[in-house]
């Protein structure tokens, strides 16, 4: 018996031996071959995002729209073949890998290809369904999501070959601006003829940096269609576009590096990198979240003599002034802006809630997230109080030092704003109104110069003093990480406990019982000196080039364009061809951040272990 037992261990060695040598010397060239696949797949991806929009964005004869549609249905045919491919040979794999969405967005592609293979008939079991499945919207619908799918999920796997995240998070905000510089100048998205290219570089510059400042008026030259475009470009910039790629690829795939999805985590402020997932879908729902509420509510607010009469005007207006002012861009849909009349004699509802989102949309991420831990702590707590559950633990420090820096500071700043904008401007440009009036445009004008740079009462008719104020305001900007300009609240406060700490003669800086990192005190030195220095340039350059031009509105409108705030006093359209691009380059870099730019091509030399003596340099 003995025998014949290793006989047969010996068998299944050999059997076992002969299939690792069928399967290493069939299964190596098929994996080549997917891995071949993933990269046309990837190719086709981008190409049918491209054919897409030349097909929607241009007004085409019979001919050339049957011409795309066939590369449309070529890139179809080869999103099938990749899933068929990856699901016959390797399903353990993409069983494994695959997200449930992924699972859903793949049926759905391979739904679409057998509407190829068996034409539509004219009578069917499911007469909705039939429609549903060979309509146009669908097709379009299906394949837009899951190119930007498998673009997202090429872009993350780019983050885990350990590029320079400064570099990596640079490149795509320029590559966005590109593209939908050229998406803003398709036919179908301009009312007229189109518009020339600066004009569109500008536009979607200041839309991808978030900003607000434009050359061309929004309400009379942008169809819906571009309206639409600038949309997915603000939200783009506002949410950054690792953000984005980072969920489509977390969220449908579900298979990144640890080096991108700790990249990830630092950008998002995510506590642990199993948290990631769950940090950032929390960011996308409260955000599309807000952004409906807000909508809804301008929605329900608009007078009944609202320069927008038709039902579909208004939606698009409010749901684009909702976006744009939770992402503190500033843009708005409607001729003359926050300041037409009908606005200003209603019940001030419309600027109380954008208020809000402006806040909302600057307060940061960080503090975001911290609101989540917050709210599921005192949750539990109450749980475990009504099921007479012991608490295991207790958190202490359930408030993040940020997140008190943040609140404090931007009370403090609101309220001190508010009253001096009232003060300021009480006999000037908030003459005539009720009390009631002018204590909302004193809380709507005095809070959006921080980023947003909407405007209900034209900033030219301002004090000097108050446009000191608003330049202040917009060299502050919001909190950090969020879709807000300026050098951040965050770094401001640190600053001011900075000074403290020097007056007070401590040695270290501290703040709600915690001492500040000698780290995060340099930071904020540097970045407020180097946004001085850059201002500077920036303001000289733009008074060199515009001669003619008021100092105060060239100065203003640096101002505002570095700090990513879009406020003017009526000089943008006014600027030549190379201040626009200067007005770009400062928008850009007031988006990116100067120390990101610099940290892609500075390298440390040599090694910070040595020490040197010590000495002083005389500071009076």
């Amino acid at each position: 018996m003995n025998g014949i037992y290793i006989k047969a261990i010996a068998l299944r060695q050999k059997i076992g031996n002969r299939f690792n040598r069928f399967r290493t010397r069939f299964m190596e060239p098929l994996r080549r071959i997917g891995k071949a696949g993933e990269i046309l797949n990837f190719t086709a991806a981008t190409a049918c995002l491209v054919i897409i929009i030349l097909y929607q964005g241009f007004h085409h004869p019979q001919s050339s729209q049957h011409i795309l549609l066939k590369l449309i249905h070529i890139c179809q045919c080869v999103f099938s073949i990749n899933i068929i491919y990856n699901l016959l040979l390797f399903f353990a794999d993409t069983k494994r890998s695959n997200q449930p969405i992924k699972w859903t967005m793949d049926i759905l592609v391979l739904v679409i290809t057998l509407t190829l293979i068996y034409p539509r008939q004219a009578s069917t079991w499911i007469p909705y369904l039939d429609r549903i499945v060979y309509s146009p919207v669908f097709l379009f619908g299906v394949l837009t999501l899951y190119s930007l799918l498998e673009v997202s999920y090429g872009l993350i796997k780019a983050i885990g070959r350990r590029t320079n995240p400064s570099l990596l998070m640079s490149a795509s905000f320029l590559f966005f601006i590109i593209i939908g510089s050229f998406l803003l100048m398709l036919p179908r998205c301009t009312v007229t003829e189109g518009i020339n290219y600066v004009d569109a570089l500008f536009v979607a510059t200041s839309a991808v940096c978030i900003t607000g400042l434009t050359t061309v008026d929004i309400s009379q030259v942008f169809t819906p269609f571009g309206v639409l475009i600038l949309s997915i470009l603000l939200q783009i910039g506002a949410l950054g576009v690792m953000t984005f790629t980072s969920f489509f690829a977390l969220f449908f795939s579900g298979n990144t590096s640890i080096y991108s999805q700790l990249m990830v985590k630092d950008m998002i402020y995510s506590k642990t990198a199993s948290a990631l997932l769950p940090t950032l879908l929390y960011i996308f729902v409260f955000t599309v979240t807000i952004e409906i509420i807000g909508a809804v509510g301008i929605y329900l607010t608009l007078p009944e003599d609202f320069p927008l009469s038709t039902i579909e005007d208004r939606v698009i207006f409010s749901g684009f002034q909702s976006l744009s002012a939770f992402c503190n861009a500033g843009f708005t849909w409607v001729e003359g802006g926050l300041g037409t009349p009908s606005l200003m004699s209603s019940n001030q509802s419309i600027y109380i809630l954008t208020t809000i989102l402006v806040f909302a949309g600057g307060i940061g991420f960080p503090t975001l997230v911290n609101f989540k831990d917050i709210i599921q702590s005192y949750m539990r707590r109450l749980t475990d109080r009504l099921t007479g559950k012991k608490q295991a633990h207790k958190r202490i420090h359930i408030y993040d030092i940020n997140t008190k820096v943040v609140l404090l500071a931007s009370g403090l700043i609101v309220v001190f704003t508010v009253g001096i904008f009232l003060a300021f401007e009480w006999n000037n440009t908030l003459r005539g109104m009720t009390l009631w009036q002018k204590i909302a445009q004193a809380f709507f004008n005095s809070s959006v110069p921080r980023s947003s740079g909407f405007s209900s009462v034209n900033p030219v008719d301002f004090l000097p003093v108050t446009l000191m104020l608003m330049m202040f305001l917009m060299w502050i900007g919001g909190a950090s990480q969020s879709t807000a300009g300026g050098i951040k609240v965050n770094t401001f406060a640190t600053m001011i406990l900075s000074l403290r700490s020097v007056i007070l003669g401590r040695k270290h800086v501290t703040a709600y019982d915690r001492t500040i990192t000698s780290g995060s005190v340099k930071r904020a030195n540097a970045v407020i000196g180097i946004s001085i220095l850059s201002f500077s340039m920036y303001a000289l350059t733009m008074l060199w080039l515009e001669p003619a031009l008021p100092a105060k509105a060239v100065i203003f409108e640096t101002a505002s364009a570095l700090f990513t705030v879009g406020s003017s006093l009526g000089i943008t359209a006014k600027l030549c061809a190379a201040s626009k691009i200067v007005i770009c380059t400062a928008m850009f870099v007031g988006r990116v951040g100067i120390i990101s730019l610099l940290s892609i091509i500075g390298t440390e030399s040599r090694s910070d272990t040595q020490i040197y003596p010590y000495d002083n340099i005389i500071i009076s």
